[in-house]
């Protein structure tokens, strides 16, 4: 998993697979879609406006990579 934000255009992704994936984006609302991969595996989020989404008015620079977790 990798979780990481540019404030430059205001945009966090949460890549949930790694690798290259041909993928379909559902679009959820104007600031948020979804990466769907084969077999409907949810590989990324994304979120536009990600201060107005998540609420914050200060959101660091950050990139969190390789955090475990399980796909049930």
């Amino acid at each position: 998993m990798k979780i990481s934000y540019d404030a430059e255009i205001d945009a966090l992704y949460i890549r949930l697979v790694e690798g290259k994936h041909e993928c379909k984006t559902v679009q959820l609302t104007d600031e948020m879609a979804l990466n769907i991969g084969v077999n409907e595996l949810l590989v990324g989020i994304e979120i536009i406006d990600a201060k107005e989404v998540l609420g914050s008015g200060n959101i660091p620079n950050v990139i969190l990579e390789n955090i475990p977790f399980t796909v049930v």
